[in-house]
């Protein structure tokens, strides 16, 4: 079996590849990163902070 690719499909192949591994391993490291959070300590930070405010802020850019 011969495939032929061009060029610039085996770099945007290989791109997209290194791109889907890298972000895989980035993945896993924000997990790792995460600090444990016990159920005791949860409860804690939710008592003294409430639920989470759910409204958007807006932010607004002006050029002088």
């Amino acid at each position: 079996m011969n495939f032929k690719i061009e060029e610039k499909q085996l770099k945007l192949l290989i791109k997209e590849s290194v791109k889907e591994a890298i972000s895989s391993e980035f993945m896993k490291l924000r997990a790792f990163l995460v600090p444990y959070v016990s159920d005791k300590e949860q409860k804690d930070i939710e008592k003294f902070y409430k639920k989470p405010f759910r409204k958007v802020e807006k932010n607004y850019k002006i050029k002088i």
